[in-house]
């Protein structure tokens, strides 16, 4: 019977340790991921090759909320200059990952933003607010689409509703 009581203790003492956390509420704290060591002193850099995700979130989401807020405030030759800034920003895009999930990527930002950011330029040409507003849509939608088409449909661009540059100024100049 002791043999078997041991083993029992020990199978306990597996279960606990081994469910640890199981019986905790979802939103208890979870440890921290551990911090990698740096490397050695004498260790050649790496150096660092931005995600498609980076890429848009650092040279795309930003230019598409400074043209969407140019655009509202009516700033014309700000908005002429994002939309420059955007299609510079793609161009590059385009030079450093030619392939996205083995779809070419000339083709998906031609085929979503060709169309759309031709109307926008056109509508900033012509200072006209409703067809800005419009050319914008499409071009969100636009941006949506690309998402959606490459599994990503969670990331969805909108009209920015607020600022996130609160040192930049988005109205004309007079």
């Amino acid at each position: 019977m002791n043999k078997r009581c041991a083993r029992v203790a020990a199978l306990t003492a597996l279960v606990l340790v081994g469910s640890r956390g199981v019986g905790l509420p979802q939103n208890a704290p979870q440890p921290a991921p551990p911090i990698p060591a740096p490397p050695p002193a004498n260790a050649t850099p790496v150096p660092y090759v931005m995600t498609m995700g980076d890429m848009m979130n650092t040279l795309v989401q930003p230019r598409h909320a400074k043209l969407g807020l140019a655009g509202h405030a009516e700033n014309w030759p700000l908005a002429g200059y994002a939309a420059v800034e955007i299609r510079q920003a793609f161009a590059g895009i385009v030079k450093a990952q030619p392939k996205f999930r083995g779809m070419p990527v000339p083709d998906l930002v031609d085929a979503a933003l060709k169309q759309p950011l031709g109307a926008v330029e056109a509508a900033i040409k012509q200072q006209d607010p409703q067809k800005f507003a419009a050319a914008y849509d499409q071009l969100t939608q636009g941006c949506n689409a690309c998402h959606a088409s490459l599994d990503h449909p969670f990331v969805v661009m909108k009209a920015p509703d607020a600022s996130a540059f609160p040192n930049q100024d988005f109205g004309p100049r007079r």
